[in-house]
C-alpha cells in the first residue's frame, strides 16, 4: 500500500492531481482496525531488533499545510514504542543560537543515532519553504539550499540513517473547518493561532514550494504524499510507511552470544 503514495524520484508533481479524501481500497474506519493493531504490534517487534543491532537509524520528517495532523499522527503511529529509542523534535522558529549555525545545524544534532528512531514535527525544510513565503531567504538562495539537503541526506543514507519524508496532504476545505472548530470550540481554542489565516493566504504558494521540493529533493531520500482529509486512513498510511521503512532494513533478531553461559551456570547454582 505505502508505495502507491511513494512519490517518483526528480519527477514533476502536481498536488492537484493526489485526492486528499483518498483512502485507498478502504470505506471506513472499521476495516482497518485489525490491520493497525497488527502493523503496530509489528512496529513496537521492529524498534527491537533495531535497538538490538545498532545497524542502522531511522528519521521520519513530517511535512503538511496548517491543521494537516503532524502532532496527531506523530501520537498515534508511534505511541507504542519504547520511549528510550525514539525521540520527537519540533521545529518552529530557529532560537538565537539556531541562527547563529548554518540552516541544517539544529537538525543535524537531533538526528538518531544508530539503533535509534527519530520523528522530526516540520523540518530542515522549513530553511526552503517558509522562509521563502515571508522573503526571508531569496528563491536563488533556497535553491542553492537544495543542495546542501541533497548533501545532507546523502550523507545520511551512508551513514545508515534511513529517512523518511511524509507531506500530510489535506484540502483547503479541510484546513478551513479545522480552523474554525479550534475557535468554535473552547476546548481547542489554544490550538489557534492568528498567524494561521496569514499562511492560509499563502496556500497557492506553498503548494507550487512543495511541489518543487518533491522534485529537487528526493534521491537520497523519496517523498510520501498521504491523504489525509480522513484522520483514520491517514494514520493507518503512515502506520503501514513506518513498518515498510524497517521492513526494508531487513532487521536481523539479536544473535546469541556463548560467552554468556557461564554466568548461566554461575546463576543456576545460586538457584539450587
Amino acid at each position: 500500500m505505502s508505495k502507491s503514495y511513494k512519490l517518483p524520484e526528480k519527477k514533476k508533481v502536481d498536488l492537484k492531481d493526489i485526492d486528499p479524501k483518498d483512502t485507498g481500497r478502504f470505506s471506513n474506519k472499521e476495516e482497518v482496525v485489525q490491520a493497525v493493531k497488527e502493523l503496530e504490534l509489528e512496529l513496537q517487534q521492529l524498534q527491537e531488533k533495531l535497538a538490538a543491532s545498532k545497524e542502522h537509524a531511522v528519521l521520519f520528517v513530517f511535512q503538511g499545510m496548517d491543521c494537516s495532523g503532524k502532532d496527531g499522527v506523530i501520537k498515534k503511529v508511534f505511541a507504542g514504542l519504547h520511549p528510550q529509542g525514539i525521540s520527537a523534535h519540533s521545529f518552529k522558529t530557529p532560537t538565537e543560537e539556531e541562527a547563529r549555525h548554518d540552516f541544517l545545524w539544529r537538525a543535524h544534532v537531533a538526528v538518531p543515532a544508530l539503533g535509534q528512531i527519530a520523528v522530526f514535527n516540520r523540518s530542515y525544510y522549513e530553511e526552503v519553504l517558509i522562509t521563502r513565503i515571508h522573503g526571508t531567504v531569496k528563491s536563488e538562495e533556497a535553491k542553492e539550499r537544495f543542495k546542501h539537503i541533497n548533501h545532507f541526506e546523502a550523507l545520511l543514507a551512508d551513514s545508515r540513517v534511513k529517512v523518511v519524508k511524509i507531506f500530510l496532504h489535506i484540502s483547503k476545505q479541510f484546513q478551513l473547518e479545522k480552523l474554525i472548530s479550534r475557535i468554535e470550540d473552547p476546548k481547542k481554542n489554544w490550538k489557534f493561532d492568528p498567524s494561521d489565516l496569514k499562511e492560509r493566504k499563502s496556500w497557492k504558494q506553498y503548494s507550487e514550494i512543495y511541489e518543487e521540493l518533491f522534485e529537487k529533493c528526493s534521491k537520497a531520500a523519496p517523498w510520501y504524499v498521504v491523504p489525509s482529509d480522513n484522520r483514520w486512513y491517514r494514520n493507518y498510511a503512515v502506520l503501514r510507511i513506518a513498518v515498510d521503512a524497517l521492513r526494508s532494513l531487513d532487521l536481523k533478531d539479536p544473535a546469541a552470544r556463548p560467552e554468556l553461559q557461564p554466568f548461566l551456570e554461575e546463576l543456576k547454582k545460586e538457584e539450587a
